[in-house]
């Protein structure tokens, strides 16, 4: 039986901006020097962030139209995917004329055609390679994405390439007191990441994806949004999400665990989506892991902030830089519905 490899993964990061520097000269202003507001970004856990919008035109983005934003997004977008899919074909010595799929997943923008076209002719691929675009799903678009290509790698003997990008600092809403903006404007950052998948075991460390299984509390929904506005795409993000999150966690994980002969303690490594710091509490809890368990989605989150899809790509790609684990890898991310996906990977032995 063919069974999909990561072969390789690559990134591609917009200019990097500390979060005192944006809180000093952007947000401090936007929330009009709100007690609160400080308190949410110093408490964000988030030192550095990446943002492709010039921290002095965030003022002018908060009243741009969404056509406006799309239209930053149709300039931005198109190199920075090239770079972080060139980076990742080359992570996996894999030429872009063998790809058969290409993935793209993007809640943050949108046009026809779009950027999976801009990438089949820049990169170039061939004529009758598959494209697939994955839009507004969120910040766990990555595994469902993941799910998808691997299947039709394992069906179609032939590798396959998914890129997750995701513009946030485009949807920068104007300045409010709500909370929720709050937190979200504390959090989210820009960035590619890229991964190809091979049908194939080379010497090099591979990482089979054995499994990828989701669990959805529709009950939930109303507790992340994500609605597009003639200002933007506005996020919605209830304080509510962390305890949803740990009640969920622990069946879903171990009954992806349980289908492979394993439990919770034979994890070796995981890659769970840095939603916010109360989000990696809520999964250790849920699963009651080791405290140095999540140290590597700890890290993404200070040095990345909170990329949406791209960020559960950057964990696996620093868990994979730090020395491919003997034992399997649990991937997390989770988003509206309210949504959580796991991905069981297991190394080629």
């Amino acid at each position: 039986m063919v069974t999909a490899r990561i072969a390789g993964i690559g990134a591609a990061l917009p200019p990097t901006y500390s979060q005192e520097q944006l809180w000093d000269d952007v947000f401090r202003w936007h929330f009009s020097r709100s007690r609160l507001a400080q308190r949410i970004f110093t408490g964000s856990d988030v030192h550095h962030r990446h943002s492709a919008t010039e921290p002095a035109e965030f003022k002018a983005v908060a009243d741009w139209s969404t056509a406006e934003r799309m239209r930053r997004y149709g300039e931005v977008a198109p190199p920075l995917g090239l770079r972080a899919v060139r980076n990742a074909l080359e992570a996996a010595a894999t030429d872009p004329d063998e790809i058969g799929l290409l993935a793209v997943a993007t809640c943050t923008g949108y046009r026809t055609p779009g950027l999976d076209i801009d990438l089949a002719a820049a990169l170039p691929l061939p004529a009758d390679t598959r494209r697939l675009l994955i839009g507004h799903t969120g910040c766990h678009a990555a595994l469902p994405a993941l799910a998808t290509i691997a299947d039709y790698v394992a069906a179609r003997e032939r590798p396959a390439v998914l890129l997750c990008l995701e513009l946030t600092s485009l949807h920068l809403q104007p300045a409010s007191i709500d909370p929720e903006q709050m937190v979200s404007h504390a959090l989210f950052s820009d960035a590619a990441a890229a991964l190809v998948l091979r049908p194939d075991a080379t010497d090099a460390p591979r990482l089979r994806v054995v499994d990828v299984a989701s669990r959805t509390d529709t009950g939930r929904s109303h507790q992340m949004t994500w609605d597009i506005t003639d200002l933007g795409f506005r996020m919605g993000l209830s304080s509510e999400v962390p305890d949803a999150l740990a009640e969920h966690v622990g069946p879903l994980v171990k009954d992806l665990l349980g289908r492979h002969g394993h439990d919770v303690p034979d994890v070796a490594a995981w890659a769970v989506h840095p939603g916010g710091p109360r989000i990696l509490d809520a999964i250790d809890e849920g699963l009651g892991l080791d405290p140095n368990a999540l140290a590597t989605s700890r890290k993404v989150l200070a040095e990345h902030g909170n990329c949406s899809s791209a960020t559960v790509l950057l964990v696996l790609q620093e868990i994979l830089a730090a020395g491919a684990p003997t034992g399997p890898i649990v991937a997390l991310a989770f988003g509206p519905g309210l949504t959580l996906y796991a991905a069981l990977l297991e190394p080629d032995r």
